[in-house]
């Protein structure tokens, strides 16, 4: 496994939007397919979301993240690391899809999103620290 990049972050409301544009940068640099960059982008803006929002709540210390960005064989893994409360976005069902557009509420998709684009989303907890890893296949490069 290659270790692409790594960038670490405050966890506040620009966390995201430097993320995604590191990301985007490399996408570029690197000439991933654009449905690649594209579905990497929009899983790391969800998760990076709600570790922000809901992972440093009554948190104590200095609240950091750490991603990594590694490539092995035809899969493009995404690691993000912080020292938030823990929290397994694995253990989770998604929220039930609603029968109406009036019954649709905001929010609450964001794992089953995950779970579409993603090969494999996996998770562990060590020395204070969550670990999710996103995983994507890398996909045909277009015409």
């Amino acid at each position: 496994m290659e270790t692409i990049a790594t960038l670490s972050l405050v966890p506040d409301h620009d966390a995201s939007t430097q993320a995604l544009a590191w990301l985007e940068s490399i996408a570029e640099q690197l000439r991933w397919p654009r449905r690649t960059a594209h579905k990497l982008k929009l899983c790391l803006d969800e998760a990076l979301t709600n570790v922000a929002l809901h992972g440093f709540k009554d948190h104590t210390g200095q609240p950091h993240i750490r991603l990594v960005l590694m490539h092995e064989a035809s899969n493009i893994m995404l690691d993000i690391i912080d020292n938030g409360l823990p929290f397994d976005p694995t253990a989770q069902a998604a929220a039930p899809l609603a029968a109406t557009l009036d019954e649709t509420g905001i929010g609450g998709h964001g794992l089953r999103l995950m779970r579409h684009y993603l090969q494999d989303i996996q998770y562990h907890r060590t020395e204070q620290h969550n670990h999710l890893r996103l995983v994507a296949a890398i996909d045909p490069v277009e015409n």
